[in-house]
């Protein structure tokens, strides 16, 4: 009788999702490798990033004794984690509860949300690169108001949101990071 149970799976960087699809291709091995999209602005503008929502980690379900070999030597697969030479097991109520919060996708698409007080860099038009403090939400659609420092001085501009990138983190959208 074989006993399945969640392992986590240490990969090389920026290479999670691959190593989990070939961990796919052998009998008996489930693979779990949430993953997120959002923007982030860089120096040709608005640019959508898709990463692992763990760095370097992802899950997989195997029975150990029958398919650790394959698991571990597996290509862009670093390790199975281990404490103290004893591998770990996850519960599986944890992984139904991250794809919970993921919304039952692989990959989750993160809106960066903008609220008052939040610092923010504008992406879009001639101020493009300054920064600048939400002040207040707007009535209309999506547009808010921001205290700029611009010249020496500090000034009120009003801003579509989808022009701006806040300073958060994207993970800390999520409960599970």
């Amino acid at each position: 009788m074989t006993e399945l149970a969640w392992y986590c799976i240490h990969s090389k960087p920026k290479c999670e999702h691959i190593a989990a699809a070939l961990l796919l291709q052998f009998e008996g091995v489930e693979t779990y490798c949430p993953r997120i999209r959002f923007q982030r602005n860089t120096q040709r503008g608005k640019v959508w990033f898709t990463e692992a929502l763990f760095p370097s980690y992802f899950f997989a379900r195997f029975d150990l004794p029958t398919s650790l070999r394959a698991v571990k030597y597996s290509q862009n697969v670093i390790r199975v984690v281990e404490f103290g030479g004893l591998f770990s097991t996850i519960d599986d109520a944890i992984i139904q509860s991250i794809r919970k919060e993921m919304g039952e996708t692989d990959i989750r698409t993160i809106r960066r949300e903008v609220n008052i007080g939040d610092t923010v860099e504008l992406t879009e038009g001639p101020m493009r690169g300054f920064s600048g403090l939400v002040e207040s939400m707007l009535s209309g659609e999506d547009r808010v108001r921001i205290l700029l420092d611009f010249l020496g001085r500090q000034t009120f501009v009003e801003m579509d949101v989808h022009q701006l990138i806040g300073d958060r983190e994207p993970r800390s959208s999520l409960a599970v990071s």
